[in-house]
């Protein structure tokens, strides 16, 4: 994989979707994980591209977005989970992934997507305790 990575994280085989992020060194609860990066592209365009298998653009604001697939830095292979470790917040335009917990060395990084370009219907692999069966809360 010829990516530059956010510092502190590695990319590998994940037990929940294809690749995962996981942490390299130790999160502390509250604390940033990294800045989502990518294509700025707009949310047509954003739209454009949700037709592809593999799917790696994030919301900036409603008329931006992101696509980690073009200039990412291993963000973009944050998995979703029903019950994360992780969230994601957008400040003056850029998409912050902040620690809920601690997250040990080792630890695979998550997110609750919520609500994405996916279809309602795409089934979640989190298994995790009360998984809602779906990747967006519908």
């Amino acid at each position: 994989m010829n990516l530059k990575l956010a510092p502190g994280l590695s990319i590998r085989k994940s037990p929940i979707n294809g690749n995962g992020c996981f942490a390299t060194i130790r999160f502390r609860r509250g604390h940033k994980i990294a800045e989502y990066a990518g294509e700025r592209i707009t949310d047509l365009e954003a739209r454009r591209r949700a037709g592809r298998a593999k799917l790696r653009i994030c919301d900036i604001d409603g008329r931006w977005s992101l696509d980690g697939s073009r200039g990412g830095n291993g963000t973009h292979y944050i998995n979703h989970s029903c019950r994360p470790n992780a969230y994601m917040k957008t400040l003056y335009g850029h998409v912050l992934f902040f620690a809920l917990r601690d997250i040990r060395r080792g630890q695979e990084i998550t997110v609750d997507y919520e609500d994405t370009l996916h279809p309602d219907s795409k089934p979640c692999r989190c298994r995790a305790p009360g998984c809602r069966g779906t990747i967006n809360r519908v």
